[in-house]
């Protein structure tokens, strides 16, 4: 049986953003099931490049079709993560909004049906031309996807399972008590007591928005709970049997602190100590809910999803609990996540009778995540890699983890690609930036050549899975942490040894890497563990601040050819930068990505009249506005997908090429056009 279980907006990469059908509005992803084993799954961002994007997720179902060598046709259920009968009333109210946006209105004159089936049937003819039957869509509630999205791939029989996250289905969260032919809902966690509003809400004081909280997470060890604890846990009351209550009108306190930060401007002391009070507060009304439901139901295991279950400090002090035997996080726990737990459901309620044959549909404890686009085969990636010769030396390398090893050793960062790219937020060795762990200043130096973030972030550690616990305090029966979605403490008299991976507190969001789930990464560890003796490597996320982790051979060459990365081992060849003129760029071959937008608007500059401005917008954020030359704004304009930016130029004045090739190179850092040789 194949199930395909997706989430993801209304609109088209290339459209305006619009306010989205019913709160599917990030974290696009489609996730293939052959009889219950997962085939394929990959987010939506990974392939338009556009961060949580909201766009129907069609790339990503093609995707996912053209990994498991399937059609539309074959697929048995398409799975939408969200209760049908909230879709329709969604539906029939912005459908019927009089005053709308541009797109929005398109789709009204297109008189789609307003009830899901029928509108899910639209939204396929329109992005995939393909018309399923109505009778293959399932719809399942938000939080039953978080939930089985971790239940169905944790292994356990008998388990607790807690959904948390902002809200879905107007429910921001649930308890379970699962045992075999028996599931309980022990309570749900009504909209209006969101831990994840909660954390939101309080987090805006520190400057960050929505999508940070895993910064405030990481500022938090840096300041003291004790600062600001009164003024936090006024806002909420733990009530017996492992309830709690809000009182948002007490939040109007943290006024009382002064201006709320601007994003723009520097992190204070006490900035750092509303974080350290938040992220307390969120850790006790869990562990306070977790507390109760394992005294009354007596149950050993957690499984756990939603987007406030990424927070790897809160897992790790449920991990060093004791509470529980053994913890799985699932480790795509925001909304993409749900694509799966969408999936994993539609699949056990539609599947057949178990005949004890190959089609019987089994579900198994997940043990990796590379689960999405495969490596180009090696004539591509050589044909690729010879196209940049200018830019580029490669070779082909018998043993290339001995030579990214001993690049390593000797203090080299690099980009390291291999196989296929994993799903869910997290590069696991696959998609990954590597360097040495020890010397503390690889963190300062790797946020200078690439990732351009604030300095309180630390970076994880990636281990040989044998030697994990020579390096970390890993608590529970579980010693293998796959996922880097637990925060341990790192041992002390490893924490100066590890001083780029060791977090201000001492501890680590810590990934072990098992020989059985990808052998090449754990090769690697091992021959620079010969090298140093030390089997651990600083793993990063392959991107740079602006777009999401890379997904082809080709935009990880992008990301090194646009930051100060100098290798690059993609499959078996090594990859090192040519320096380089200043005029380069203006020799590639421009292409403007479907969402960026040459416009020009209105501005007013000192006292003068109004004049007509050049510059860029994009597709998914209303707000956002880049200034462009008058002449490069032309050339890119007339850009064919076939002559330089040089030859579109036409003939500029010399003294005019430099700043324009800077100008060019911004822009492809910043991933506003895309670049390629002839």
């Amino acid at each position: 049986m194949l199930v395909l279980g997706f989430n993801g907006g209304w609109n088209a990469v290339e459209d305006d953003l619009f306010p989205e059908d019913p709160g599917l509005e990030h974290d696009s992803a489609a996730v293939l099931l052959d009889n219950g084993r997962i085939v394929a799954a990959i987010e939506e961002e990974r392939i338009n490049r556009i961060k949580h994007t909201n766009k129907f997720p069609s790339q990503a179902i093609r995707r996912c079709l053209e990994i498991a060598g399937k059609s539309l046709d074959d697929v048995d259920q398409f799975s939408v993560y969200r209760d049908e009968n909230n879709v329709r009333f969604w539906l029939r109210e912005l459908l019927d909004l009089p005053e709308s946006p541009r797109v929005l209105r398109e789709i009204q004159r297109e008189n789609p049906p307003n009830d899901p089936r029928g509108f899910f049937r639209y939204l396929f003819r329109k992005h995939l031309q393909y018309e399923p039957a109505e009778e293959r869509f399932s719809f399942v509630r938000h939080h039953f996807c978080h939930a089985s999205s971790a239940h169905l791939q944790s292994g356990f029989d008998e388990t607790l399972i807690l959904t948390i996250d902002g809200s879905g289905d107007g429910e921001s969260g649930a308890i379970w008590a699962v045992r075999p032919n028996e599931q309980e809902v022990l309570w749900t966690i009504p909209a209006t007591h969101s831990l994840g509003s909660f954390y939101q809400t309080v987090m805006r004081y520190t400057g960050f928005k929505y999508q940070d909280e895993y910064k405030v997470m990481g500022l938090a060890p840096y300041g003291n709970p004790a600062v600001h604890r009164a003024l936090v846990q006024s806002i909420y009351t733990l009530l017996p049997e492992g309830r709690y209550t809000f009182h948002p009108q007490h939040t109007l306190q943290l006024y009382t602190l002064g201006v709320a930060r601007r994003p723009w401007e520097p992190v204070t002391q006490d900035h750092m100590d509303l974080a350290s009070s938040l992220q307390e507060a969120l850790e006790q009304i869990i562990m306070h809910m977790l507390e109760y439901a394992r005294a009354k139901t007596g149950l050993r295991n957690l499984c756990m999803a939603g987007g406030v279950a990424q927070n790897c400090s809160v897992n790790g002090k449920i991990l060093a609990s004791g509470l529980f035997d053994r913890v799985f996080v699932q480790p795509a726990a925001h909304d993409a996540g749900c694509a799966l737990g969408a999936a994993l459901l539609a699949s056990y309620q539609h599947q057949p009778e178990p005949t004890g044959g190959e089609g019987d549909v089994r579900f198994e404890r997940l043990s990796h995540l590379y689960l999405g686009t495969d490596l180009e085969p090696e004539s591509s990636l050589q044909k690729l890699l010879a196209s940049w010769s200018s830019w580029v030396e490669f070779e082909r390398v018998e043993k290339i983890h001995e030579r990214a090893a001993d690049l390593l050793a000797s203090g080299h960062v690099l980009g390291w690609v291999q196989g296929r790219s994993e799903f869910g937020p997290r590069a696991l060795g696959n998609r990954s930036i590597l360097a040495d762990p020890r010397p503390a200043e690889n963190k300062d130096r790797i946020n200078a050549m690439v990732k351009k973030r604030e300095a309180f972030r630390p970076f994880a550690p990636a281990v040989l899975e044998e030697h994990a616990q020579e390096y970390f305090e890993i608590p529970g029966q579980d010693k293998q942490l796959p996922f880097m979605i637990f925060v341990v403490k790192v041992r002390e008299d490893k924490r100066s040894l590890l001083g780029a991976t060791t977090h201000v507190d001492g501890t680590a969001r810590v990934q072990t890497v098992s020989r059985q789930t990808n052998e090449r990464f754990w090769q690697l560890l091992r021959a620079f563990g010969d090298r140093t003796g030390v089997p651990v490597l600083l793993n990063t996320s392959f991107n740079n601040n602006v777009e999401p982790i890379v997904d082809t051979a080709e935009e990880a060459l992008v990301c090194i050819l646009t930051t100060e990365i100098p290798y690059l081992v993609v499959g078996d060849y090594l990859v090192t930068k040519k320096s380089a003129s200043v005029l380069a760029p203006l020799e590639l071959v421009p292409c403007m990505p479907k969402y960026v937008r040459l416009t020009k608007t209105w501005q007013r500059v000192g006292g003068e009249a109004p004049t007509e401005t050049p510059v860029i917008r994009i597709s998914h954020d209303a707000k956002f506005v880049h200034p462009i030359s008058g002449k490069l704004f032309d050339a890119l304009s007339r850009s064919d997908n076939q002559r330089s930016v040089k030859e579109l130029l036409g003939d500029p004045p010399s003294e005019t090429l430099e700043p324009l090739a800077k100008e060019l190179r911004d822009l492809w850092t910043r991933r506003l056009v895309r670049l390629r040789p002839r």
